[in-house]
């Protein structure tokens, strides 16, 4: 199962439902992509699973920034 490393992203669960109201279980997966990640701040690379979502952002305001608004520990999350 892919979760995202930085927002816990993980796959959603319903039902396909036929014209005759037969119901099916189906997935759907998020977009995750598997990352090496420069941090500046700290001088080295990350290897993240992280969503598609999650890596406009990153580009976006950085991943210290993105790190701190989600409630994270960037040390831990890298490790």
């Amino acid at each position: 199962m892919a979760k995202c490393d930085i927002t816990g992203k993980k796959r959603l669960v319903g039902m396909n439902v036929s014209h005759a109201h037969n119901r099916n279980k189906t997935t759907q997966q998020p977009n995750v992509q598997h990352k090496r990640i420069f941090i500046p701040e700290l001088g080295r690379w990350a290897t993240l699973n992280i969503s598609t979502r999650a890596l406009r952002t990153i580009d976006r305001i950085g991943l210290v920034a993105f790190a701190k608004k989600q409630g994270l520990n960037l040390e831990k999350l890298i490790g």
